[in-house]
């Protein structure tokens, strides 16, 4: 969330970001409302140094009249309550500023390439995707997906899912073995002030699922909760950077891309995914998340899966981003590329939603942290990368050798 007090100062620079960011904001309202706020509460200062006045003087009119006055005081005490809700409500609507080094553009096209790693394979067979890999395989059931959950569910068998367990095994045993990276395994669903303090709610309400009776919600991914470990707390010094670690499940409607990849598991209502995470001082966030790109992208090169870099322009960075890039692994038997990995440094966007400070020194005014996150990476797609990069003329697929102390095989056929 973005402080008042920097939105009413820098209105214009507010409405170009969000401009750039092709988005919308109740700008002129909350400009509206906290001028009204400010009126309301300079009405209640004299009203206060009003009474103060008449509880010196101690006389019978003066008491009677008192009455009067805290009636009025209480009164408009409820309104400037009820005009900072309002504010923070349309406060939570304006997305975060973008960083002075991201790309200003229109749409995804507009992105910049930044690195490539690996040389696209090439091959003497005809290839296949997946989803007839994994069917012919026998690893990859979509219709009893569909027979148990409906449409974008699918069933992993067999050396499917022990493939998958071991990707996840792998990754996490990576970031916290080399990386320093703190592993937790948080609750795959979170109440409704969690989704708040990481930035889904109320924006994204549309696409999260949400069990009404208890008003706890299904994370969209692992930074939900990961974001509020530490809601509501000052960080002593020295404790900074933390750096956290986790694997969940992770639950989207996926109604924003309705129509698209509708064919084998590229996108799901369901889906795995190793989520990276830091808190950090704000000096040190936009090195940490170079930091967080290559731990990332360090997967990517022990899979011998061909990725590339891109930093994504204003119109395609995430809600609380300030500044972002995508890992995207190539996938031959589809011809695409496919995001793997979304690197965010969204400076005290967050912290500021999740309260969550810190203190430099012992004396030191408590500041708001800088809060970052990354897949470390996202299933199903690196299944999807590795299906189709190491497939064989006979229709088996090699398993990078990363993995195969994990899978305890060296091919599926």
């Amino acid at each position: 969330m973005l402080d008042l007090k920097f939105v009413r100062e820098n209105i214009e620079l507010v409405r170009q970001a969000v401009d750039n960011r092709q988005d919308t904001a109740p700008l002129d309202e909350i400009l509206e409302l906290d001028l009204a706020r400010r009126q309301k509460v300079l009405e209640l200062e004299s009203l206060r140094h009003t009474r103060k006045e008449a509880s010196r003087e101690r006389k019978a009119e003066a008491i009677t009249g008192g009455r009067g006055l805290r009636a009025n005081i209480r009164a408009l005490e409820e309104e400037v309550r009820s005009l900072d809700k309002q504010l923070e409500e349309l406060l939570l609507q304006v997305p975060n500023i973008p960083h002075p080094s991201v790309p200003v553009g229109k749409d995804e096209r507009d992105n910049l390439i930044i690195r490539s790693w690996g040389e696209l394979p090439s091959f003497d067979f005809q290839l296949a995707p997946h989803w007839k890999l994994g069917e012919s395989l026998g690893i990859i059931d979509f219709e009893r997906g569909v027979k148990l959950s409906g449409t974008r569910f699918y069933v992993l068998n067999g050396l499917g899912a022990r493939l998958q367990r071991a990707l996840i095994s792998f990754m996490i045993d990576l970031h916290t073995s080399e990386h320093g990276y703190n592993e937790v395994y948080p609750p795959f669903m979170v109440k409704r002030e969690c989704m708040v303090g990481s930035g889904n709610l109320p924006k994204f309400a549309d696409n999260l699922y949400h069990d009404e009776e208890d008003d706890l919600w299904f994370v969209p991914t692992a930074e939900v909760p990961i974001t509020n470990l530490h809601r509501d707390e000052i960080i002593p010094p020295g404790i900074l950077p933390l750096y956290y670690v986790a694997y969940t499940a992770c639950f989207r409607r996926e109604k924003m891309s309705a129509g698209k990849d509708s064919r084998g598991i590229k996108r799901g209502h369901q889906f795995d995914k190793v989520e990276l995470y830091k808190l950090t001082e704000p000096l040190a966030s936009d090195q940490d998340l170079e930091k967080l790109v290559n731990d990332a992208e360090q997967v990517c090169q022990k899979l011998g899966l061909p990725y590339r870099v891109l930093q994504l322009c204003t119109a395609d960075l995430g809600f609380a981003s300030t500044k972002s890039y995508d890992i995207e692994m190539w996938a031959p038997g589809c011809g695409e590329w496919l995001e793997v990995s979304s690197c965010s440094n969204c400076g005290d966007f967050q912290a500021r939603r999740a309260n969550i400070r810190y203190r430099p020194s012992p004396d030191a005014k408590p500041q708001f942290v800088h809060t970052l996150n990354g897949s470390g990476l996202a299933l199903p797609r690196v299944l999807i990368a590795i299906m189709e990069n190491y497939q064989q003329a006979d229709g088996s697929i090699l398993i990078p050798e990363v993995l195969q102390p994990y899978v305890g095989q060296k091919v599926i056929k």
